[in-house]
């Protein structure tokens, strides 16, 4: 009787043993063959356009369970680098397309618009000065081209000497290049202490009461209220140089008034300028489909975001280039 009780015990343990090891075999076998299925779209570059992709990426992959898509930052001149050597399917390039970039196979679509703005901290000394007078272009390039203003009391013509503590950013960034270029210059021309990514100035001006940095509209207004970020206030130009705020340029309440000058036209291109998305070479197959829903159908999500859409003459030019 010991002897039957004690080999079925053991030949139970075996055949619990076989079929644990069975049932591992199996997960493990259809985990193999599921990542195989699963296509991989690789995206990586401009600040800008990151809060825009992620929405996108989130949304095509709900449409299609056995994509992914894989987003990472880094600014337009890394997203540019990466797509060019083969690193990822598509770069993120909030800026024009250069020829000797063009000439290496980049091909391009726009996909929406938005703009950058002047930022300082909420605790500035003369925002209230700032808020009514403005900063003319003129201004702007004393402070970040020839360095001849230092002051912010030079800015609002007070006796106030708090230093201006300018940033720029470090990263070669679509953001620097059209700042730079609504000022007449390239990005380094520009002057200040360099800071990696958009959220690195963003987070430095928000900490620092006497900073002056630029941010694209996403991380200069809050993504979800629309107010501006967090310990953040966004400087007006004075366009038209006449020493003050006028109603026709004090659009900068919140993000959903800026976009608004934007599409108008109000605030000028630049330091407002297209998105565009980068490939190597003409587009194909999974990434080629996933531009064009970008778009199509990608495009009911591009005002709730926070930018602005592109006109369907626009569009249509933009998937004509992927047909051609």
């Amino acid at each position: 009787m010991r002897d039957t009780s004690h080999k079925r015990r053991v030949t139970a343990r075996v055949l619990f043993i076989v079929v644990v090891l069975a049932l591992l075999i199996a997960a493990i076998s259809y985990s193999i063959l599921t990542s195989e299925k699963v296509e991989t779209i690789r995206v990586s570059g401009a600040w800008a356009l990151y809060p825009m992709m992620v929405t996108w990426g989130e949304e095509y992959e709900s449409l299609n369970p056995e994509l992914r898509v894989d987003i990472s930052g880094g600014g337009a001149g890394q997203g540019m680098t990466d797509v060019l050597s083969g690193l990822t399917d598509i770069g993120m390039v909030s800026r024009e397309i250069f020829p000797e970039e063009i000439s290496q196979g980049a091909f391009w679509v726009s996909v929406a618009k938005d703009g950058v703005v002047v930022t300082v901290n909420r605790n500035n000394p003369v925002l209230d000065e700032l808020m009514v007078q403005g900063v003319t272009v003129e201004q702007f390039i004393g402070i970040w081209i020839t360095g001849d203003i230092t002051d912010w009391g030079e800015v609002v013509n007070t006796t106030n000497a708090d230093s201006i503590h300018v940033l720029s950013r470090a990263d070669a960034c679509g953001a620097a290049q059209i700042w730079a270029k609504y000022l007449g210059y390239y990005q380094g021309d520009l002057l200040g202490t360099e800071i990696v990514g958009d959220p690195g100035v963003a987070a430095e001006v928000a900490r620092d009461s006497l900073a002056l940095g630029y941010n694209n509209v996403n991380y200069a207004y809050n993504i979800d209220t629309g107010e501006p970020a967090t310990d953040l206030a966004i400087v007006p130009i004075d366009l038209n140089g006449n020493g003050q705020v006028d109603e026709d340029e004090n659009f900068y309440q919140n993000k959903s008034t800026l976009i608004d000058a934007i599409k108008r036209g109000d605030y000028p291109s630049p330091p407002a300028r297209d998105l565009n998305l980068v490939t190597k070479g003409k587009p194909s197959g999974g990434v080629k489909d996933f531009l064009t829903w970008i778009l199509t159908d990608g495009q009911e999500y591009v005002a709730d975001v926070g930018y602005v859409p592109l006109s369907h003459e626009r569009l249509e030019l933009e998937l004509a280039k992927l047909e051609e």
